[in-house]
């Protein structure tokens, strides 16, 4: 009995808040008529054409632009290559994959290869044993 009683009343700060913003009409809900108009203007022409940029090239080639996320903060500038840390340049190395590594001697690899040849060795058989299994 309670539970009832704590809906109707839930109902009821709901209607009560739709009919302070208007949008209850004869105790139902209708729909606001701001957000399904279509966009007024021309069809076309010269209000579409693509407009120039504001950012100079010279801005552009010495910060990284939009990559601020504080509020109050600046693009960060860009920085000469000798600034940045070494491992950095190491991210873009394109690694060996499994056929690769599977064709190389296994205790001549290094330790981070080797590393790389468990995970995906284990992997491939989990999804071999998977699809066998789905099989049957």
């Amino acid at each position: 009995m309670a539970v009832c009683h704590v809906r109707s009343l839930g109902s009821i700060i709901n209607t009560m808040e739709l009919e302070a913003v208007g949008m209850l009409v004869s105790g139902r809900r209708a729909f606001s008529a701001g957000g399904a108009k279509a966009k007024k203007g021309s069809k076309g022409g010269a209000a579409d054409a693509p407009k120039a940029s504001i950012l100079d090239k010279q801005v552009k080639s010495t910060t990284v632009v939009g990559a601020n996320i504080l509020k109050d903060g600046a693009d960060p500038k860009i920085l000469s290559d000798s600034e940045y840390p070494d491992w950095l340049w190491h991210l873009v190395d394109k690694l060996p994959a499994l056929s690769e590594l599977r064709r190389k001697n296994i205790e001549t690899l290094p330790y981070e290869d080797l590393k790389r040849f468990v995970k995906l060795d284990n992997r491939a058989r989990i999804k071999e044993n998977n699809s066998l299994k789905a099989k049957n």
